[in-house]
């Protein structure tokens, strides 16, 4: 992940390497010879398998309130893991976990994230953020949460963050442009380069970086028209014949399903962007039912769902757990349900407690986007557990 792509969808600098972790609770039975066979051990009921993910992240919280990798060293400071891990205790805390360390936990990383916040606004210092639009979002979602009411005040200088960054006619983007209305993972303010000049990295538009953005102006209540209806335009661009979405435009490698069509240039749909898909478009109050449909259509509790090509198959599990909490948060805002009375709640609940490693964590057994990093995969986990839980606020 270059250093200034997504936390789940594109490939990290290696840091340093951890021992051996010792067995899971449960070894999912892979498709091939590759992994052992499942342990008889029993896996956690799914409350309790929260709960576990809980405390696992709140071990590893620093005295300083951060969330930082021993693994990859763009998660070593702190500002990509830190907002992240705050969002999924404060996921747990609305399904009705009830541990009174969250709270504190909570409090502390919010106070660190507080430093980055100087006259006049955001300052990422020096270097800037490693990825700068996950933070910024992931941030104000945590600040806009009930869990952090005396740091609402500071929202402000966030949300300027992120909607200045929104690909649109104020940064020089058209309509009829494909990144127009979007959010990328660009480490500067996304202006429309010149004729003939040079872009910076990572300009374009995704629909990750969109879904987050949207996520986090929803939960401060800042998503306005305007802004909506241009990340509309975006959104459904990214929206495939059949109803499901692919992630990006023009680019074979990170469409990770791969590519479907030269002629024109299509991608194949997939899980995890669908559901990116469809929270996105319920943010934007745009017609989502053609996603809904292809969510129920191919929902799988047990692997990524979508139609791979060859080439790409291998890494079909390394977006795992992204795909299981934005699916979980779609299916609960859009009352999504299954043919033949399935639960999604119940069968991925189950599922995730299925994966759960005996210290609480969860991690991915591919590398390709970093959920091999615990810290990662548990967070994800946790909120996707979370949205599972019928309490749930």
């Amino acid at each position: 992940m270059p250093r200034t792509a997504a936390l789940v969808a594109l490939t990290l600098l290696a840091g340093c390497s951890r021992p051996t972790p010792e067995p899971p609770v449960v070894v999912v039975a892979p498709a091939d010879d590759t992994v052992p066979a499942p342990r008889p051990v029993p896996a956690r009921a799914p409350a309790a398998a929260l709960a576990a993910g809980v405390e696992y992240l709140l071990a590893h919280q620093a005295d300083d309130g951060s969330w930082r990798s021993d693994r990859y060293a763009t998660f070593k400071d702190g500002t990509a893991l830190t907002p992240f891990a705050v969002c999924a205790l404060q996921d747990a805390l609305d399904a009705g976990v009830d541990n009174p360390e969250v709270p504190k936990a909570v409090r502390k990383g919010c106070d660190f994230l507080m430093q980055f916040l100087k006259a006049p606004g955001v300052d990422p210092g020096p270097d800037g953020f490693e990825y700068p639009l996950y933070t910024a979002a992931l941030t104000l979602k945590a600040f806009s949460h009930p869990s952090a009411r005396e740091f609402s005040s500071a929202r402000g200088p966030w949300v300027k963050f992120l909607k200045e960054r929104q690909l649109t006619e104020a940064l020089g983007w058209k309509p009829d442009e494909k990144p127009y209305g979007g959010w990328g993972y660009c480490r500067v303010v996304p202006r429309k380069p010149a004729a003939g000049a040079i872009a910076p990295p990572l300009v374009e538009s995704n629909l990750s970086a969109t879904a987050f953005a949207l996520d986090a102006l929803r939960a401060a209540r800042e998503l306005d028209a305007d802004t909506a209806k241009a990340a509309a335009v975006f959104v459904r661009r990214c929206q495939n014949a059949d109803g499901g979405f692919h992630f990006v435009y023009d680019d074979p490698v990170r469409n990770k399903a791969g590519k479907a069509g030269d002629e024109p240039l299509t991608f194949h749909s997939y899980g995890s962007t669908t559901a990116d898909g469809l929270r996105a478009l319920v943010h934007c109050s745009a017609d989502g039912s053609r996603a809904v449909a292809w969510l129920a259509k191919h929902f799988r509790a047990d692997t990524h769902p979508g139609v791979y090509v060859e080439r790409h198959e291998p890494n079909r599990e390394a977006v795992y757990y992204y795909y299981a909490a934005s699916a979980a948060r779609g299916f609960r805002d859009t009352g999504l349900s299954l043919p033949g009375g399935r639960s999604w709640a119940a069968e991925l609940a189950g599922e995730l407690a299925g994966r759960q490693w005996r210290d609480g964590r969860w991690e991915n057994r591919v590398e390709l986007v970093r959920e091999n990093e615990p810290l990662v995969a548990t967070c994800f986990a946790v909120s996707a557990l979370a949205a599972c839980d019928p309490s749930r606020k």
